[in-house]
């Protein structure tokens, strides 16, 4: 049998191991909004590739984080590459389905690019 002092130091263990968890998420995050905020540098410098250089490490670092999917999507986008832009749009919104502003950014997204790829009426 575990005595008293034994359990409450098992708590007190797995305490600090759950903290620790959401110190290392939180640091993850914070990592991530880094490399989100130089990737809006870059971009607005017009350097769309470090943007999307940036963007990537981001998601690798927090692969949570919807808002870093969205600008990956919109510099995937920008750079042509529909295909990528399309699948980063999807995860933005399946993380965060209720964000108004990753849902325009998709449905225009798609209403430009849709439109496209539909034949043409002779």
């Amino acid at each position: 049998r575990l005595s008293a002092r034994a359990i409450v130091s098992m708590l007190l263990a797995g305490a600090a191991v759950a903290a620790t968890g959401v110190s290392v998420r939180a640091a993850a995050r914070g990592d991530a909004r880094e490399q989100v905020d130089f990737g809006i540098n870059v971009a607005q410098r017009g350097l769309w590739r470090e943007a999307i250089y940036r963007w990537e490490k981001a998601v690798e670092l927090d692969p949570n984080y919807a808002a870093a999917f969205n600008d990956l999507a919109i510099a995937y986008e920008h750079e042509g590459q529909l295909d990528k832009a399309r699948k980063a749009y999807e995860k933005a919104i399946a993380l965060e389905p209720n964000n108004a502003n990753i849902r325009q950014n998709y449905d225009l997204f798609k209403e430009i690019n849709d439109r496209a790829v539909q034949p043409k009426d002779k």
